[in-house]
């Protein structure tokens, strides 16, 4: 899926493209509350891998930056393959999040060398409200 460049506003990098990860993380806290949309696409990049491994993230929420919400916002799908795997994250019944960050664990079994290795990036970009009201009226149109 491929939204237009001209209908996307914030983005922010949660994983820089090219990061090699063989070991549990958070990326930087994004900071959200100016966001015009409450509709986020992520898109994570995995370019490199290793047979056998799996990569889980979730998104945290946090009304100061500081404090996290022990339940995650959203678990996004478990990552094996090299590929690009998109997911829109909608946040629009959450009016108290503010800040976002990603937390991801990665593991490997089978045999040979036992620690995990990804080659990926993920970015967060916000989809414009405009977009969202003509998918949402083209949705309907097909019903």
């Amino acid at each position: 899926m491929r939204i237009p460049e001209s209908t996307l506003m914030m983005e922010a990098i949660l994983i820089p493209a090219g990061t090699v990860i063989t070991e549990k993380g958070d990326s930087p806290v994004i900071d959200i509350a100016t966001a015009e949309s409450c509709v986020f696409l992520l898109d994570m990049k995995i370019t490199e891998g290793v047979e056998q491994q799996s990569f889980d993230c979730w998104l945290l929420g946090s009304t100061d930056g500081t404090n996290w919400a022990p339940k995650p916002l959203a678990t996004l799908p478990q990552y094996f393959y090299v590929g690009e795997y998109p997911t829109l994250l909608d946040l629009s019944a959450d009016t108290q999040t503010k800040f976002l960050r990603l937390h991801w664990e990665v593991s490997r079994w089978g045999r040979g060398e036992l620690k995990p290795r990804f080659n990926c990036g993920m970015t967060l970009r916000e989809v414009a409200p405009a977009l969202l009201i003509e998918a949402r009226a083209e949705a309907q149109a097909r019903r």
